[in-house]
């Protein structure tokens, strides 16, 4: 048995998360629960391509670009901002505006989403020569990801802690491969799995731990407007021993402070 309301079926646009009509109700049919299809998120997903011919993809992939093409993106993207800034009824005369569409273009394509673009940092590993068997911690790594669903800036802070097995990885390289999968859209779930998935296959140590900690502006500037100062997620990944032995596990985490 379908359930029948009056609603909207068309042009409809919201504001603060409720629905404003500005046509008049028409009956839409809702379907039953039992008929949900979830086959949007099977594996695997269709190639596509954007009307200039490349391959689309997830906005936390990445797909290294050579710099003609950057360049070819920042020039299509100027001319969407300059048609949104229209949209949006900002005069190309206001002098606050000028060259507004060129420097989100480029603001965006060798900035916030960098990270798609470019190959994986460079990483310097060393022999674990000391046989070094206890855990090492960088803590304080700088974090700025755009969230995929609002494009608002996640902001914060990683904590990365590993024991090795017969290699370690020079210290700034750590802060290179967090920026590298943060410069991108992303959902603070995935990303903290993404750092440790890579850190895991380059290394293989003993234990690796991936706490981060960060605002997120979609629940800040908009939304639930949360506190700025109070609201804060925090995710980790804990691999190897960090998950197995709760006293390690206790010891990284008091020792990053978390």
């Amino acid at each position: 048995m379908k359930n029948v309301r009056k609603g909207i079926k068309k042009n409809e646009f919201y504001l603060e998360d409720e629905y404003y009509p500005f046509i008049e109700d028409e009956e839409i049919v809702e379907p039953d629960d039992s008929s949900e299809d979830f086959s949007f998120f099977d594996e695997p997903k269709p190639i596509l391509k954007n009307s200039l011919g490349y391959d689309l993809f997830d906005a936390n992939g990445n797909v290294p670009i050579n710099f003609e093409e950057r360049k070819e993106m920042i020039f299509q993207l100027e001319k969407k901002f300059q048609e949104i800034m229209e949209i949006l009824r900002i005069s190309p005369s206001d002098p606050n505006s000028h060259q507004t569409p060129l420097r989100l273009a480029k603001m965006y394509v060798n900035e916030l989403f960098i990270g798609r673009f470019i190959p994986p940092p460079k990483s310097t590993i060393f022999p674990n020569r000391r046989n070094v068997d206890e855990l090492i911690i960088s803590c304080g790594i700088e974090l700025m990801a755009l969230c995929s669903h609002h494009w608002q800036p996640i902001s914060g802070d990683c904590a990365i802690g590993y024991i090795p097995n017969d290699k370690v990885i020079g210290l700034s390289k750590l802060s290179r491969v967090v920026n590298w999968f943060s410069r991108r859209g992303q959902i603070q779930e995935e990303l903290g799995e993404m750092i440790a998935d890579y850190l895991e296959e380059l290394m293989q140590p003993k234990a690796l731990g991936v706490v981060i900690r960060a605002r997120h502006y979609c629940t800040i500037a908009r939304g639930v407007k949360g506190s700025e100062d109070k609201s804060l997620m925090i995710t980790s990944v804990m691999r190897g021993l960090l998950l197995e032995d709760l006293n390690l596990r206790n010891e990284f985490l008091n020792l990053i402070g978390k």
